[in-house]
């Protein structure tokens, strides 16, 4: 288990402490929520997470299998739907891949990025499409 520590500092700005090893993370409110976009904002941390997530366990798989991920890249396009509340709405993913690889080994690394722990912790209401491009060279 990870306790991370949470503490509300003020003009809608927080700090995150990771437990184990005490790295800490700001977040601000969006610009247009109320905030001034200082940093990560909460939701913008989700798709952090899932692009991470994305990768991380991609990166497992290929080590396993001796396939080379490094320079591999994601991104992640985060947009919010405010009806009937405000919360995120869609996430597209984007993995760029720097080696060209077998189609086995891309459906192995493709089935994995989209079971990844944050994927599969996803609400169902929001669309989480992914692309991935092979052979695209280093990020």
């Amino acid at each position: 288990m990870v306790e991370i520590r949470m503490r509300y500092e003020g003009d809608l700005h927080c700090l995150s402490v990771h437990g184990p090893s005490g790295s800490e993370l700001p977040t601000d409110a969006p610009a247009d929520n109320q905030g001034r976009g200082e940093s990560y904002s909460p939701t913008d941390l989700v798709a952090t997470a899932l692009g991470t997530c994305i990768l991380t366990t991609m990166g497992i798989v290929a080590r396993k299998n001796g396939w080379n991920m490094d320079g591999a890249s994601a991104s992640v396009e985060k947009s919010m739907v405010a009806d009937p509340l405000r919360r995120i709405g869609k996430l597209e993913v984007k993995v760029r891949m720097p080696e060209e690889l077998d189609a086995a080994a891309r459906a192995t690394l493709e089935k994995t990025a989209e079971s990844c722990p944050v994927q599969k912790s996803i609400s169902n209401s929001i669309e989480v499409p992914m692309v991935f491009e092979w052979g695209a060279g280093r990020a």
